[in-house]
């Protein structure tokens, strides 16, 4: 059974995780902002789409579908994102099953590894917030 019920859930929580990284984990953007690159995630198990835009100051997100070029997508299951961000699967093992598959250059990926590690400590306390089972 998929962890979020729906894109909206999957959305409301992520609005929640970024509001409050911005407010505890500042460090978190500027280490985005410092790679000058736009991510997309996109999630499957619900379908859902994000990107996150740290070419410049202030970071941009965007939650849902969107035109813009990313410089690195990710595909993903929202249960592996999910899983990544409570620490219970690494990024490189993610990458090595197959759970997050990169589109573009993959050495790209690890520019995204601290925004998760700063994610990684706030994220159960939203999880549970939101009412979502590890």
């Amino acid at each position: 059974m998929a962890i979020f019920k729906s894109d909206e859930q999957l959305y409301t929580c992520m609005r929640d995780l970024f509001s409050r990284i911005e407010v505890q984990e500042p460090a978190a953007a500027d280490s985005l902002l410092k790679s000058k690159m736009c991510y997309a995630f996109h999630f499957s198990e619900p379908a859902a789409a994000m990107m996150v835009d740290a070419r410049k100051r202030p970071l941009q997100i965007t939650y849902g579908a969107t035109t813009s070029k990313p410089d690195l997508a990710i595909e993903l299951t929202a249960d592996a994102f999910h899983q990544i961000l409570l620490g219970d699967l690494s990024l490189t093992k993610a990458m090595g099953s197959k759970q997050l598959i990169p589109k573009g250059p993959v050495w790209k990926v690890t520019s995204v590894a601290d925004l998760f590690r700063h994610a990684q400590r706030i994220y159960p306390t939203v999880a549970t917030a939101n009412g979502l089972e590890s």
